[in-house]
């Protein structure tokens, strides 16, 4: 199979689908590998790093899609990237469609294979394609919301951890998974008055084993919510339901009553955010002010910390990538129900029902569509 890598264009975002290591590994498999001029030399990934795995150097997006058979990326494709797939080709991604209907539309018009890093599964019931990302969006949550606590970014002037004689902030987050979990253990690891919202209470019972005393859990009621909420200096949205809008868990009105100059982290946003006043934001300008609360809504986080980011997601994929190579996609998703599970769009259909839910697309089995 001839695999391509395309540069990234989304704004600000310098992560690249496959390093010069995976490469290595596709062309020791016996597959072809065209790697786009530059795609990776923002993260010191070179070209000639890429040449010496085996790699064939493009100069152009437009030269990848059209040689390769399955093209593998980071972010979901732009519009111009949307209009260069063709019938049958294969894109491995992620695509978190749900809130995003002109994508979606976009992929079925091109008649393409899409399968999306974020609803792939595992024994466990995780997601292992969607939790290295989790684990960077965690940490680097905390570390975005403690810079947007500053008097300059429109916060109320709070070091996260105080200082001896002054109280530490209050870090509410929403969501004890994957993202939640690594927020949490950031924001103690300053110091912060950390506490947890989940509806899970097994889920809380495994935080609070693992943290102790230093961390407040609590079931997740809209009281509970609310009352959290509006004492909080900082607030994480880590809410996630695999491949689906996520809920809306802070209203407007919450909002409008927080203190003035706390913070609003909303690492939901890829799934079109948990709190009502989200909107999403790039690296290039990061924040908004709503009822004098920051808003922090990007909704590419691990791309401002690329190379870890490159290096721990390609860990992820790459089991999965040689699959599809290895056996053809058909058969690829036929013998594994977890990598079947991260089919969205086949050639005209939608194969995801969170996705057809959220979008109004007419729903197939993916199971059916890739036995037809």
């Amino acid at each position: 199979m001839r695999i391509g890598v395309p540069k990234e264009i989304k704004v600000h975002e310098y992560r690249v689908g496959m390093t010069p290591a995976s490469v290595r590994e596709a062309v020791v498999n016996g597959h072809e590998v065209v790697v786009q001029k530059d795609a990776g030399t923002a993260i010191g990934l070179f070209d000639e790093a890429y040449e010496q795995a085996g790699a064939k150097i493009a100069a152009s997006a437009e030269e990848v899609f059209a040689e390769a058979d399955m093209i593998v990326k980071v972010k979901e494709p732009q519009p111009s990237e949307t209009k260069m797939l063709r019938d049958g080709q294969i894109l491995f991604t992620y695509l978190h469609l749900a809130a995003d209907p002109d994508q979606t539309q976009a992929l079925i018009d091109s008649g393409c294979v899409a399968i999306a890093y974020e609803t792939v599964t595992d024994r466990r019931g995780g997601l292992p394609l969607l939790a290295p990302m989790s684990e960077v969006a965690g940490r680097m949550s905390i570390q975005a919301g403690a810079h947007c606590l500053e008097m300059e970014q429109g916060g109320r002037g709070q070091l996260l951890g105080g200082v001896p004689g002054v109280p530490a902030a209050k870090v509410v987050v929403l969501g004890g998974g994957v993202a939640g979990t690594n927020a949490a253990r950031m924001a103690m690891g300053l110091e912060a008055h950390v506490t947890v919202i989940d509806i899970n209470l097994h889920r809380l019972y495994e935080l609070d084993l693992q943290f102790g005393p230093m961390l407040n859990t609590i079931f997740g009621t809209v009281q509970s919510i609310e009352e959290h909420v509006l004492g909080a200096d900082l607030v994480i949205g880590a809410v996630l339901v695999p491949g689906a809008a996520a809920p809306k868990l802070v209203t407007e009105e919450m909002v409008r009553k927080m203190k003035r100059g706390s913070v609003l982290v909303d690492i939901s946003i890829d799934q079109g955010g948990c709190f009502e006043t989200s909107k999403a934001t790039t690296h290039a300008d990061p924040t908004f002010i709503k009822h004098d609360v920051v808003h922090y809504c990007v909704a590419n986080m691990p791309g401002a910390v690329a190379r870890t980011s490159t290096f721990a997601l390609n860990n992820a994929t790459l089991p999965f990538t040689l699959a599809l190579a290895n056996k053809g996609y058909r058969k690829a998703l036929q013998d594994d129900p977890h990598l079947l599970a991260g089919l969205n769009v086949h050639q005209g259909e939608l194969t995801y029902r969170a996705v057809a839910e959220a979008t109004g697309h007419r729903f197939m089995e993916p199971a059916k569509a890739v036995a037809a």
